[in-house]
């Protein structure tokens, strides 16, 4: 196993963290639920301690771990913006959180494919159930038809 390809390996999902880290901020921002934002903002702070433990790998390895998200995740955020500007629901910032939880399950599903050290695989692991339950939450949160907008 070639500890650069872990490193690698590693600081793709520091940067996944980290998009969902600022993507939850911002939702929790957009959002008119008080119960949403304060979901969103847990979650945001339970990815900034998964980049956080990530990271902490990466150094552990000698490598230097990433410190920001990527350039998808912030036009991802961009076009979250532009909707929650034209007054979309909740539903829509919901589906748009979804959708960037399902790039960060395939990314997690990617590395673990991967040839990691045993304490790796299994850190990668734990966070990978957490992505997952989190999805599950969001997509049931979703279609609720609690967050729908309420038409007169």
């Amino acid at each position: 196993m070639e500890m650069s390809k872990v490193i690698d390996n590693l600081n793709t999902l520091i940067e996944i963290c980290r998009d969902g880290q600022q993507g939850f901020k911002q939702a929790a921002e957009k959002v008119k639920s008080e119960e949403l934002k304060r979901y969103f903002n847990e979650i945001s702070l339970i990815r900034a301690r998964m980049a956080g433990d990530l990271q902490a790998e990466v150094n552990l390895l000698g490598g230097t771990p990433e410190k920001q998200g990527t350039v998808i995740g912030a036009l991802h955020r961009a076009w979250t913006d532009l909707k929650a500007a034209v007054g979309v629901s909740d539903e829509s910032i919901l589906a748009s959180v979804e959708s960037a939880e399902d790039h960060a399950l395939k990314t997690y599903e990617k590395v673990l494919l991967e040839d990691l050290p045993a304490n790796i695989n299994h850190l990668v692991n734990e966070q990978y159930s957490s992505i997952r339950a989190v999805h599950v939450r969001v997509r049931e949160l979703r279609d609720s038809g609690l967050y729908k907008v309420k038409r007169a």
